[in-house]
């Protein structure tokens, strides 16, 4: 018997997996635009980020079901921002918000880099400097092919003075700048086909560079 179109996408749970919220479940929707981050990545960047993430806020990009910015909230971050426009994964995004923790939430639904600009005011506007992650879908989804030079542009649109941090997790046969806009290079981390590339705000003697 043929299938019907309306096919019921399987939700797979990941957990928290330190503090506040720890061990509470995140829902995420199995299509192919929201993979979840691989639990050795978010370890990693949480290792990386440790207590400077307490109260500074946390914009995640394209956040899928909030898996990322979830683990922020719990871990001491102060405001959160995600952006999604897959109504299959927002509708997982809310979930999860809601029963992990809304009031610190800012939930954004439609195309991230048109959100973007209304985000970033928000966070200029709060006076706490900002972690940005970026986890873009790169050739997955039809007409994003330059998603890559998008993300870029947003990235050197950042000023120093509202960024603490700008992590972006990409295919590791990317070649990531050394430099974009204000930011340099801290650290590139590879994980097979996965690289996390990490960027902060110039020192003083590199303004000029």
């Amino acid at each position: 018997m043929a299938r019907g179109p309306k096919e019921k996408i399987k939700i797979f749970t990941t957990t928290i997996t330190a503090g506040k919220y720890k061990g509470k479940k995140i829902e995420i929707p199995d299509i192919f635009t929201t993979r979840s981050s691989k639990g050795i990545l978010k370890e990693s960047l949480f290792n990386t980020l440790q207590f400077d993430i307490i109260d500074k806020n946390f914009v995640e990009v394209f956040s899928g079901s909030g898996s990322i910015g979830l683990e922020a909230l719990s871990r001491g971050a102060g405001q959160c921002y995600f952006m999604e426009y897959n109504k299959t994964a927002f509708h997982c995004l809310e979930g999860n918000v809601k029963r992990i923790d809304a009031s610190r939430s800012h939930l954004f639904y439609g195309d991230s880099f048109e959100k973007f600009p209304l985000v970033y005011e928000m966070v200029k506007k709060s006076k706490e400097k900002t972690y940005f992650y970026f986890d873009p879908p790169f050739s997955t989804r039809d007409g994003m092919d330059d998603v890559y030079d998008k993300t870029l542009a947003l990235i050197k649109g950042l000023d120093a003075d509202v960024t603490e941090m700008v992590i972006v997790e990409h295919m590791t046969n990317l070649d990531m700048p050394d430099t974009i806009g204000a930011l340099e290079l801290m650290k590139r981390k590879k994980f097979g086909r996965s690289t996390m590339t990490y960027y902060k705000p110039k020192t003083q003697e590199n303004l000029h560079d």
